[in-house]
């Protein structure tokens, strides 16, 4: 073998826009095309949102407007307006803001001077303008390449800062912004913020009462075990109350009103300091998974100059909360300790309800306790001597930090299908987990179903999630289903496992249906998968006269190397939400319950409507 040559020719210097565009994922964690809560498109859209939330938290604007039309992102603050001397440094020069001086910026989210300058590197299409003191200054750039840089001239605007970009379709394949998750990430942004405006596309959005406005649009009010506790120190905020029917545990955690999703030193710390409170309250050693069973909480904590663990800030490390204070997680104990056992005192009656949950919840541990560990025996063996999980490489040393978002699990039905995808996954992000048959209808059932099935015991092990999301070992989860009748039907019994136990998996914006083509149109030059009758046409249409049509009727049917095209680079997915106007318990009655002349009635309405469609 030839020994390969290292001399001077191989050493590069890249400048800072091409840095970011060949490694984007340092910066915005990952691409993808718009179909998840944390696809590039929104952190770009998150970075430039972040500096105008720094100019309110500074005092300067009440207003934030977004527009977003096509695929175009128009931001604009009424803040202080960046220096006109520096409108061009500061989104295309790497280590350069004005928070790297904490007199100007206490208490913000972008510390490193790198996020603006990612956004500007990764747009077709970039540009920001500065008003100030009656003057206005802009620039325009292209992939971060200057284009147009204005001269000050005297301006009647308000000021402030107005960004606008479109991101470069050479890197977000396809991408289109989803409201939903804009409409989410703005709330949270107002949650966090009283006093703050949004105006989202014309719709204003506005929160009087922080974390408690958070969790009552989290959780139906019939839901609450009882009333929100909301407490709010100097930098600290925290809300609480019990779900009656949900058996995990949920959090909501913030820093510097930065939504971190993967929590960090503050989200264990209020864990633990909750347990502590309450033991310490009752007088009684419960166990830290009882009294936890079934809680709604967030935390908003304010640090000076945060370390994230990314750039995209989804989990802060371990910091002081600034100057001469302690550090966050004793902060946060010595807060709930106080005031969480204050409002347990002064409110004897959502005591006893807490109590009377916990002591439910450790009845219910104990009962479960002899089924548990036979289950977790089962789940080891099986995942040593079975093929129902074929795991990916994103766990292993390293990589498990570089590609963490991308890991993916195609849950799948039957041998062929899952042997398909399996032959053409990416076996450093993609797993998979094949299904026996016909997933047992889990609505009504308690937790207990969930370890005596082999089936749920295994997903949920192979997922990591009997405590909940925060240790999820797969971002994506993805349900791989025939597009037939028994494929629907599976779908909306693995659909209905997660609803049921683990509702904070789609809450959190991790659950997908995997879309398959239902037919293949090809002559000898061209080949066109078509996922809907509209597209089939289209492509019958465009290779005329001679083509041939193949119709998918199942997974197992396409091979290994066609499947290589539908969960690769152009993998559509359509993401599993909830419609916060319906309740998971009313959702699952309907669908899944016993009513079944009501979903007949339902079903003939709708197939009406399909019909006369296509008459149409």
């Amino acid at each position: 073998m030839a020994e390969q040559q290292y001399t001077e020719d191989n050493i590069r210097s890249l400048d800072w826009k091409e840095h970011i565009r060949l490694r984007p994922g340092m910066y915005i964690g990952k691409l993808g095309d718009g179909t998840s809560p944390d696809d590039g498109i929104y952190i770009l859209l998150k970075e430039v949102v972040d500096n105008c939330i720094d100019e309110f938290v500074m005092g300067a604007g009440k207003t934030i407007e977004i527009r977003i039309k096509d695929k175009e992102v128009k931001v604009r603050d009424f803040g202080r307006g960046i220096p006109l001397g520096k409108v061009v440094d500061v989104v295309s020069k790497m280590n350069t803001g004005g928070k790297y001086d904490s007199r100007a910026f206490k208490k913000a989210v972008g510390l490193n001077g790198v996020g603006t300058k990612a956004v500007n590197a990764l747009s077709s299409y970039f540009k920001v303008e500065s008003i100030r003191d009656n003057k206005l200054k802009y620039a325009e750039f292209h992939v971060g390449e200057l284009i147009t840089d204005s001269d000050i001239e005297e301006t009647s605007k308000r000021k402030g800062t107005k960004v606008s970009f479109i991101p470069d379709e050479a890197i977000f394949k396809k991408f289109k912004y989803r409201n939903e998750y804009v409409i989410k990430m703005l709330k949270n942004y107002v949650y966090l913020n009283p006093g703050l405006t949004i105006d989202f596309n014309g719709e204003k959005y506005f929160s009087e009462n922080g974390l408690k406005d958070l969790l009552e649009e989290n959780i139906p009010q019939e839901d609450m075990l009882y009333p929100i506790i909301h407490l709010k120190g100097e930098d600290i905020e925290i809300a609480i109350t019990h779900s009656k029917s949900q058996y995990s545990e949920e959090y909501h955690s913030f820093v510097n009103g930065q939504h971190t999703t993967q929590g960090g030193t503050h989200q264990a710390a209020f864990r633990e300091s909750i347990v502590k409170t309450i033991r310490e309250f009752y007088g009684k050693n419960y166990e830290a998974s009882d009294i936890r069973k079934s809680i709604v909480s967030a935390i908003a904590i304010k640090v000076m100059e945060p370390v994230f663990e990314s750039q995209t800030k989804t989990k802060l490390g371990s910091v002081d909360m600034g100057g001469n204070l302690p550090t966050v997680r004793s902060y946060i104990n010595d807060f709930i300790k106080t005031y969480l056992d204050n409002f347990l005192h002064k409110n004897t009656k959502i005591a006893e309800v807490l109590q009377r949950k916990i002591m439910q919840a450790e009845r219910e541990r104990k009962d479960l306790t002899g089924i548990r560990k036979l289950a977790r025996d089962r789940a080891k063996k099986s995942n040593l001597h079975n093929k129902k999980l074929r795991d990916c490489r994103v766990h292993l040393g390293d990589m498990k930090k570089e590609r963490r978002l991308e890991s993916t699990l195609f849950i799948t039905e039957g041998d062929s299908a899952s042997g398909s995808i399996t032959k053409s996954r990416d076996v450093n992000t993609q797993a998979v987990f094949s299904l026996r048959g016909k997933p047992l209808n889990c609505y009504a059932m308690s937790k207990k179903v969930v370890y005596e099935n082999e089936e749920f015991n295994l997903l949920q092990a192979a997922l990591n999630i009997e405590e909940g999301t925060e240790d999820l070992r797969y971002n994506n989860i993805v349900i791989a289903t025939d597009a037939d009748v028994d494929g629907m039907h599976i779908r909306l019994l693995l659909l209905t496992f997660f609803l049921q136990f683990f509702p904070e998996v789609i809450k959190e914006g991790h659950l997908y249906i995997l879309e398959t083509p239902l037919f293949r149109v090809r002559n000898k030059k061209e080949t066109i998968y078509c996922y809907t009758e509209e597209e089939r046409i289209s492509a019958i249409d465009k290779l005329k006269p001679k083509h041939e049509i193949t119709r998918f009727k199942g997974l197992g049917e396409i091979s290994p190397d066609e499947f290589k095209h539908f969960i690769g680079n152009d993998i559509r997915l359509e993401p599993v939400m909830l419609d916060k106007s319906i309740s998971i318990e009313d959702l699952l009655s309907f669908y899944m319950g016993k009513n079944t002349p009501n979903r007949q009635e339902f079903i003939i309405n709708n197939l009406k409507v399909e019909l006369d469609k296509v008459v149409e």
